[in-house]
C-alpha cells in the first residue's frame, strides 16, 4: 500500500466515469504496505479504494477479485470489486492493472483484545466455508516453492546464525510438506495475510477484511496460523498471547471443527507462518524497491516468533 505510481486527478476522473461512480471529489495516496499502489478515492457516490497492482499480472488478478466477488455475494464482510460498463472488473490506469472497491467502514484494531480474537476466528472459519464452492485455482504464490526459491537470495544478506535457522526451518517445512498428514489438510482459498492491519472493526464489530492480494489456495490451517502468529503474540516480544490464541481457536473450531490432520499439524503450520512472513520480510528489507511512502518491515520480529513457535509448541486443545 505504498505509493509506486503516481495517479493524476484527471486519470482518476476518467476511471470514475468508466465505472459511472460519479465526479471525483478527492484523492490520497495510502501509506503502509509494500506490494501495490492505493489511493483512497472519493467520489460523489462514496468512497473507494483504487489498487494499482505492481507485481501481480493480469492474468493473475482475476482470481484475486472473483474471489472477492463470491466471498462478499455470500454474506462475508469484503470489499466487492466495481465493475465497469462493459461488467468487467479488472481495470487500467497509468499502464498498470488495476481494481476499485468499496471502502469498508470501521477502523484497524492494532491492539487486540481477546474479543476481537475471537471474532476474527470466527469470521475465519465463515470465509473458509464460503470459498469451499468458488470455482477458480490459483495456488499461493508466497507458498512453500517461492520460499525455497527466495531463501538463497536473501541468505548473503544475514549473519551465520540467522542462516542456520533459516536453512534448517526450511528443511523442516519441505519434510513437513511430504507427509501424509499435510496432504490430508483441508484446502481451498485462503487470504493467507490475514494481519491486523487487514480487518476493519467498529468497536468490537468485525466489520471486514481486505487486502487479499496474497490470497491463493492452500490449506485452511495455514491461514489459521498467519492470523494466529499476528493477532495472539505481543508484538513488542514476539511472545505468544494464551488468552487470546485460545478466544481465536474456539470461535474457529464453533464455526468450522478441526480436523485430526489439522490438530496434529498446528505447531508446524505455526512455524511455517512465521518462516513465510521472515522471509518476505527479510527479502523486502535487503531488497527493496523505491517508492514513495514505501517503510519495510522489521524482519527480526518474525525471527522472534519462528524462535518462539519452536522452543515451545502450541496446540489446538
Amino acid at each position: 500500500m505504498a505509493v509506486f505510481t503516481e495517479v493524476s486527478e484527471h486519470e482518476a476522473r476518467e476511471l470514475l466515469r468508466r465505472l459511472q461512480l460519479g465526479e471525483l471529489v478527492a484523492l490520497r495516496g495510502i501509506e503502509g504496505g509494500i506490494e501495490n499502489t492505493n489511493y483512497f478515492l472519493t467520489s460523489e457516490q462514496g468512497e473507494f479504494v483504487l489498487t494499482l497492482f505492481e507485481r501481480l499480472t493480469a492474468e493473475q488478478l482475476p482470481f484475486y477479485l472473483h474471489l472477492m466477488k463470491h466471498l462478499a455475494h455470500g454474506g462475508i464482510p469484503v470489499p466487492d470489486p466495481r465493475a465497469d460498463t462493459s461488467g468487467d472488473i479488472l481495470h487500467s490506469v497509468c499502464g498498470k492493472p488495476a481494481a476499485v472497491v468499496n471502502k469498508l467502514r470501521g477502523k484497524s484494531q492494532l491492539a487486540p483484545q481477546a474479543v476481537h480474537c475471537a471474532a476474527v476466528g470466527g469470521m475465519l472459519a465463515r470465509m473458509h466455508l464460503a470459498g469451499r464452492d468458488f470455482e477458480r485455482r490459483q495456488p499461493n504464490l508466497r507458498g512453500l516453492p517461492w520460499w525455497n526459491e527466495t531463501v538463497p537470495v536473501v541468505l548473503p544478506h544475514i549473519g551465520p546464525s540467522q542462516a542456520a535457522l533459516l536453512r534448517s526451518e526450511l528443511a523442516y517445512q519441505n519434510h513437513v510438506a511430504a507427509s501424509a498428514a499435510y496432504a490430508a489438510l483441508p484446502r481451498g482459498p485462503v487470504h493467507a495475510d490475514l494481519f491486523r492491519d487487514n480487518v476493519m472493526f467498529e468497536g468490537e464489530e468485525l466489520t471486514g477484511f481486505f487486502d487479499f492480494y496474497f490470497a491463493g489456495v492452500d490449506t485452511f490451517l495455514f491461514d489459521l496460523a498467519v492470523c494466529l502468529n499476528d493477532w495472539c503474540i505481543d508484538l513488542p516480544t514476539g511472545r505468544h498471547d494464551a488468552e487470546r490464541a485460545t478466544q481465536m481457536l474456539h470461535a474457529y473450531q464453533a464455526v468450522r471443527p478441526l480436523t485430526a490432520a489439522e490438530r496434529e499439524l498446528l505447531p508446524a503450520m505455526l512455524r511455517a507462518g512465521a518462516l513465510r512472513f521472515w522471509i518476505s520480510r527479510l527479502w523486502d528489507f535487503y531488497l527493496p524497491r523505491e517508492a514513495s511512502m514505501l517503510k519495510p518491515h522489521d524482519p527480526t520480529h518474525f525471527e522472534r516468533v519462528l524462535q518462539g513457535r519452536i522452543a515451545q509448541p502450541v496446540h489446538a486443545g
